[in-house]
């Protein structure tokens, strides 16, 4: 696999997986009875964890894209070749 075609797919992986996992384990202010203050949603998440969240993602993402690679590497999955239209 090319390195123009890898980084393409891993950051298609990275975002997918990110968003997949952005609303694990949050909790509002409105579920943990805090008074969001003025203006503030009392549906926005107390503690986003977005760190942990981000780091997740990559670590989830890495692991992922090597299986890819390693599948396109030793040619466990053919892909037939692109033809052209004239």
């Amino acid at each position: 696999m090319s390195l123009s075609l890898s980084i393409p797919v891993f950051l298609t992986l990275w975002w997918l997986v990110f968003l997949s996992i952005l609303p694990l384990g949050v909790v509002s202010h409105a579920e943990a009875g805090v008074d969001p203050g003025d203006g503030g949603d009392p549906a926005a998440p107390v503690d986003p964890k977005l760190r942990r969240k981000l780091l997740t993602a990559t670590w989830i993402s890495m692991a992922l894209f090597a299986v890819i690679w390693l599948v396109m590497y030793f040619h466990l999955i053919q892909l037939p070749p692109l033809r052209l239209q004239d």
